[in-house]
């Protein structure tokens, strides 16, 4: 079992700054790739940002604003310069790697509301 546990959404102004963090626990062995992704309302599920174990992956959109960090089982995304389009529920991400096949894990979702 692989639990993912989110917390740091929330309701912001346009400008300002969220901090969200995921941490996993269970049976991590095999942890390959962390991040997150976001879905807006009508919208589909797309990346924000990964960390594979020092290298990271980020969305066009949220380049120079957003920045993902990564400690063992547990990643942080901070988020500044937060825009109304930023609005989405966010989802904490794993893949593991083992036994020869990737296996992919989510979190319960975490939302974030940007609006003055």
């Amino acid at each position: 079992q692989v639990q993912l546990v989110e917390s740091g959404g929330g309701l912001v102004q346009p400008g300002g700054s969220l901090r969200l963090s995921c941490a996993a626990s269970g049976n991590i062995f095999g942890l390959s790739v962390m991040g997150w992704y976001r879905q807006a309302p009508g919208k589909q599920r797309e990346l924000v940002a990964t960390d594979s174990g020092g290298s990271t992956n980020y969305a066009d959109s949220v380049k120079g604003r957003f920045t993902i960090s990564r400690d063992n089982a547990k990643n942080i995304l901070q988020m500044n310069s937060l825009k109304p389009e930023d609005t989405a529920v966010y989802y904490c991400y794993l893949q593991l790697a083992r036994y020869g096949r990737l296996d992919d894990y989510w979190g319960q979702g975490t939302q974030v509301t940007v609006s003055s």
